[in-house]
């Protein structure tokens, strides 16, 4: 059994991103931009803008925080979004998620320019994804992707078993393993709150993605032998007599199933961290086609 280690993945991929930063750099004296705008003061929100842009920092990236009140109103946000469409030292514009009550996510994401929208989330990126166009896609799946790619994981006709449907990971990685490409090229089955028996299918599965957001959901007896498991959930469950009194676990419940299989990301340090990398790499993508251009 190979664990899938998403920690050493994410520190090669900005290793990567470092070289190119810098010489860049050196060739012309430009760096990429990204500019992350915080609504609020959600306290699990603030760690994560931090450590991005931490990560910006330690690869040479540019990285501004907007930081502003709750209070702030659609209109003000779509001019501070506007503001960065058309700084050309900013590359990648992300409004973090979730808004406060009153701002319309949708409307906010469709206010980013598709060409900075480095979370993947726009409409005109989302179809482009769905046609197999080249794009910005969203940063979870995105990682997912290049883990399959980067451990030579084999997909093709692989029967790939994704269970959830959200916007942000489900359907993008469901759209991201039916295409023809290297890590893909996979038949894809999703599965969701609405399905009965969700093992009958999770057992088919020569690579299962766990997206649905309930804690050790995916058990020993839900897995076939062999397969490849991406476990994508981020759960806190309360232990009491640990020092924090929560820990940490995903959806599959990792000591069943890791007897059982032949790859399994662990929770946290597999697809976590990689989600940080590949926002580091969209907002590159996003620089390096403006400097083709």
């Amino acid at each position: 059994m190979t664990v899938l280690d998403g920690k050493e993945t994410a520190k090669q991929i900005r290793k990567e991103l470092a070289e190119k930063i810098s010489a860049e750099k050196q060739r012309s004296g430009r760096v990429p931009g990204l500019a992350v705008i915080l609504v609020g003061s959600d306290a699990a929100s603030e760690i994560y803008v931090n450590s991005k842009a931490k990560a910006c920092f330690e690869i040479g990236m540019k990285s501004v925080i907007e930081k502003k009140d709750v209070s702030l109103s659609q209109s003000e946000l779509f001019a501070l979004i506007e503001k960065y469409n058309h700084d050309e030292t900013i590359h990648g514009i992300l409004v973090q998620l979730p808004l406060p009550k009153g701002l319309n996510e949708q409307d906010v994401i469709s206010a980013i320019s598709p060409d900075k929208d480095v979370d993947g989330f726009h409409p005109v990126n989302t179809g482009k994804l769905v046609n197999g166009e080249d794009t910005l896609v969203p940063c979870t799946p995105a990682g997912i992707h290049e883990l399959l790619l980067r451990y030579k994981i084999p997909t093709s006709g692989k029967h790939a078993v994704v269970v959830g449907r959200s916007n942000i990971v489900g359907k993008p990685i469901a759209n991201i393993l039916m295409q023809k490409k290297d890590g893909a090229n996979c038949a894809v089955t999703v599965v969701h709150s609405a399905v009965k028996n969700i093992g009958d299918y999770t057992r088919n599965a020569d690579i299962l993605i766990a997206a649905i957001g309930k804690a050790d959901f995916i058990t020993g007896d839900m897995v076939k032998d062999g397969a490849c498991v991406i476990d994508v959930g981020i759960n806190r469950v309360e232990v009491a007599w640990l020092p924090k009194g929560y820990k940490v676990t995903g959806d599959v419940k990792y000591d069943e199933v890791s007897a059982k299989v032949s790859y399994i990301t662990p929770v946290p340090g597999g697809v976590g961290p990689m989600t940080i990398a590949m926002l580091l790499s969209n907002t590159w993508k996003a620089f390096s086609k403006e400097i083709v251009s």
